[in-house]
């Protein structure tokens, strides 16, 4: 039953992760063709946005080094865009080789993380990106960049929020098209957020450029949606069945599965064009070539009313 609420979007975005954030994080290496049929799949349950992989170098993320194979054998679909993130220059010409038309990148709000992840100050990572932004945009490519801890640090702790919009506002100035707010860790909550996006807003940054990123260590991820939703944002992450984390920090567990904010959107009545059943079947098929259940709680209820059929 749809019951909308007052001062919420007719329509959102939907961007889905599980192909890049999600395998990332597994531990095994999932066999190409399985991923390119979940993105396959993906496109088939109505997603319009899939990252379908990333160019970070093998050595750090093994798991996705089968990145040109996979979207060399991929039949894309018309109409669904399949960005990827990439670290830096070469990360970038892999991309442009492989015939992208819109990449990731990925700063920090903190300098700890940035250190961890990237082995950069945030300076130092600023710089990196520039020239990665330039090109890209030159070449007529849109560029996300993702911000991760902006609600907290498991090593530096709380983040303020000034420190989150001069880090936000420095990705946006190099050209970046959208911005993607990461609560990395999942400690954030909706006043939090709440107040995030209108100082990004307060500094000058249209909230259509904005999209929000959250993990469900602590079930917030949709609360802190539905304050997003409330501020303006129109364009949520997830994950299909709620894979991922984050390997750079181990206390981040899964993403918000996006059976789970499909399913809260669906009851709003706001529009994302996504078949909820039908993506649940494919995070079901991929749990099993995981060989563990999914966390999605939507995911777990739609399969036992199937069984109860």
């Amino acid at each position: 039953m749809r019951v909308p609420l007052d001062g919420l979007p007719s329509r959102v975005t939907v961007y889905e992760v599980g192909a890049r954030d999600g395998l990332q994080n597994e531990s095994a290496i999932v066999p190409v063709e399985v991923k390119r049929e979940f993105v396959t799949r993906l496109a088939g349950a109505g997603l319009r946005v899939i990252e379908a992989t990333s160019f970070v170098h093998p050595k750090w993320v093994p798991q996705l080094a089968d990145a040109a194979e996979l979207l060399g054998g991929l039949e894309r679909a018309e109409g669904v865009r399949y960005p990827v993130l990439v670290p830096n220059e070469r990360g970038l010409d892999r991309a442009l080789d492989a015939g992208v038309t819109e990449i990731a990148i990925f700063g920090s709000a903190t300098e700890t993380f940035a250190r961890r992840n990237l082995n950069r100050t945030i300076e130092e990572s600023v710089e990196m990106f520039a020239p990665v932004v330039e090109r890209a945009r030159a070449a007529g490519l849109d560029v996300r960049a993702y911000v991760s801890m902006c609600f907290g640090d498991p090593w530096e702790g709380d983040v303020p929020i000034e420190q989150v919009v001069s880090v936000a506002r420095r990705l946006l100035d190099l050209g970046c098209t959208e911005l993607s707010l990461g609560d990395t860790i999942g400690v954030a909550t909706p006043g939090h957020v709440t107040a995030l996006i209108g100082a990004l807003t307060e500094s000058g940054v249209d909230t259509g450029r904005l999209a929000v990123h959250f993990h469900d260590t602590y079930g917030q991820a949709l609360a802190n949606t539905l304050a997003a939703l409330r501020c303006g944002v129109t364009t949520v992450d997830a994950s299909a069945g709620g894979l991922g984390g984050c390997p750079y920090a181990k206390s981040a567990t899964g993403n918000l599965a996006t059976e789970d904010l499909v399913w809260m959107l669906d009851g709003l009545g706001i529009e994302t064009g996504v078949d909820v059943r039908r993506l649940a079947e494919t995070s079901l098929w991929m749990a099993e070539r995981l060989g563990r259940p999914s966390p999605s709680r939507v995911v777990q209820a739609l399969s036992r009313e199937q069984g109860s059929e």
